[in-house]
């Protein structure tokens, strides 16, 4: 390995880690308004729904989005599982599971 993908690798994470911990750091000695909690604690779930949502769509440059259906299919117990369980893990395992069974019927 050169010395430059070595150098380019290091700093990379540098950055990465300092993007991370740097607001940390600020955040820990102000005092955050009530709003801007409440408004911040929305942001996992955005997050989340915009990369399932995203997973389900197929795009095609110059046409409407497809559907991802065995995706979609994989969803269906996944979210079952969220909502009787309320644990993100589940959630995860169920999704993983139906995904795998769905590859080894031949559908995904």
């Amino acid at each position: 390995m050169s010395s430059y993908i070595l150098i380019t690798i290091l700093l990379c994470g540098l950055v990465t880690w300092l993007s991370r911990i740097v607001p940390f750091a600020i955040i820990k000695n102000l005092t955050v308004p009530h709003w801007m909690i409440n408004f911040l604690s929305f942001v996992p779930v955005a997050i989340m729904t915009a990369i399932w949502v995203e997973s389900l769509l197929v795009y095609h440059a110059g046409h409407w989005p497809g559907f991802n259906l065995p995706n979609i299919y994989a969803s269906i117990p996944a979210i079952l599982a969220g909502v009787l369980t309320k644990s993100l893990l589940a959630v995860v395992i169920t999704g993983i599971v139906a995904m795998a069974a769905l590859r080894f019927v031949g559908w995904g």
